[in-house]
């Protein structure tokens, strides 16, 4: 949310700790402050609600919500490293969550500038379905699934846009608003069923995400106008679609927004679906050749993505298994690489300039969609490595081996490869070291995977 007007910010530490900054963010319930860890030394957001308990046992209950709220860990959720409830005023208890400060605009800031690219929508809306996936699974809904509660992360030019819904579980944490609470931003989003006075479910989300993607895709309020205005006309029409929204897309958005709760996807099933058309543009573009892709392509591509390692900082881990690679195999290059949906990414590159190539010229698109090891003694005679970057770069490369990077349920998201100047083939010894770094690399990310939310622990 932008800053707007002026507001007296408290002069103590919150919880003894977080020193609070400007505020950033401001809504009917909450206030949000830029803070100081100065334990963890790292900037946050801090967001200071006023508590609506009157009793000791339900802060305590509040809080106990709000804890279990910050282990909620997805890489399209903000994280939570923080909660409790500020009592150093007695008589105005407020509950506080202390987030990741993200970078970048909310996408109705975004939005202002004009509608986001088809292949953007696809992408924003995997990732968001899977993050409603995950709170679901704890138990919680988000209720307010609106422009405004999803951050776009900040990135380089040539990265993929990237999203993260916040302020998901707030309402079990302070209670529902009732309908008088209502902004016209938040009436514009509500399910059928809301409308309706039914208490909303997992489908309810569903319905609300569809209605932020299909504005993503126009920059327009799918159902604008006053909050009974808003709110009623979807009891008597299904939002429209115009037909500049490819139709592939457009169908998934249709299916999210249907006015029976019943028939709409899941979100798995929705991120899936926006996945499987986001390929078959890729493909219809010529951007990806079919002979390179995995079968079950959009399951891949959703545990690529739950990794959480494109478009991220170089990780020291990773590229002292590359380094480590290098004196245990005595090449020039190795590699760990990432294979999105049109690209490969390289994680560790020891001995290249290069961060990236395209999926079809990167070799560790052949292990991807093999889920095998491969390996050539001389890249002059494999039609694989014709026109490749690397090559470009650094032509007298000659000899070539890599293997897959399989995760625990059997999803290949990329390779670990070293590359030699000379000629050769790797000894039966060496292959299995090969695979025995890439199993290396591939447990580092896993334990991530598994221990982000203690790591993130404050």
């Amino acid at each position: 949310m932008p800053e707007s007007g002026h507001e007296a910010r408290p002069t103590y530490a919150v919880a003894g700790r977080y020193r609070l900054g400007a505020v950033i963010g401001r809504g009917g319930r909450a206030v949000v402050y830029e803070a100081h860890d100065p334990l963890l030394g790292r900037k946050v957001a801090l967001k200071m609600f006023t508590a609506t308990a009157d009793s000791p046992d339900d802060l305590q209950l509040q809080q106990a919500e709000a804890r279990l709220v910050a282990g909620l860990d997805h890489y399209a959720l903000t994280t939570l490293f923080d909660a409790g409830v500020d009592l150093t005023d007695p008589e105005r208890p407020r509950i506080f969550l202390v987030m990741e400060r993200v970078a970048g605009v909310d996408l109705r800031q975004r939005l202002r500038d004009g509608p986001l690219t088809p292949s953007q929508v696809m992408n924003l809306g995997s990732d968001l379905a899977q993050g409603l996936e995950a709170v679901h699974e704890h138990g919680f809904l988000h209720r307010d699934v609106k422009p405004a509660n999803v951050l776009l992360a900040r990135r380089g030019p040539s990265s993929r846009i990237r999203g993260k819904l916040t302020d998901f579980g707030i309402s079990s944490i302070i209670g529902v608003p009732d309908d008088s609470e209502f902004t016209n931003g938040t009436a514009a989003y509500l399910s059928p069923e809301q409308v309706e006075g039914d208490d909303p479910g997992p489908a309810s989300d569903v319905y609300a995400l569809g209605l932020v993607l299909l504005e993503a895709a126009t920059a327009r309020t799918v159902f604008p106008g006053s909050v009974e205005d808003s709110a009623f006309a979807r009891l008597d029409r299904d939002p429209e679609i115009p037909a500049e929204v490819p139709a592939r897309l457009a169908a998934v958005l249709r299916a999210m927004t249907a006015r029976r709760s019943e028939d709409r996807p899941t979100p798995s099933e929705a991120s899936i679906a926006l996945q499987d058309v986001f390929i078959e543009q890729l493909v219809r573009a010529r951007q990806v050749d079919r002979e390179v892709l995995a079968d079950a392509e959009p399951e891949r591509l959703s545990a690529v993505r739950r990794y959480n390692v494109l478009d991220t900082e170089p990780d020291e881990a990773i590229d002292r298994v590359a380094r480590l690679a290098l004196r245990a195999l005595d090449v020039p290059v190795a590699l760990v690489s990432i294979v999105d949906g049109d690209r490969e990414w390289f994680k560790a590159s020891e001995g290249v300039a290069l961060t990236q190539v395209d999926r079809n010229q990167g070799f560790a698109a052949t292990a991807v969609a093999t889920g095998q090891p491969w390996a050539v003694a001389d890249l002059r005679d494999d039609p694989r490595a014709d026109g490749h970057p690397l090559l470009a770069e650094q032509p007298d490369l000659r000899a070539y081996a890599s293997v897959p990077l399989t995760t625990f349920d059997g999803h290949t998201i990329g390779a670990f490869s070293v590359m030699d100047r000379r000629v050769r083939e790797l000894t039966e010894q060496e292959r299995a070291d090969l695979a025995d770094l890439a199993a290396i690399t591939m447990r580092e990310l896993e334990l991530r995977l598994v221990g982000r939310s203690a790591l993130f622990d404050g």
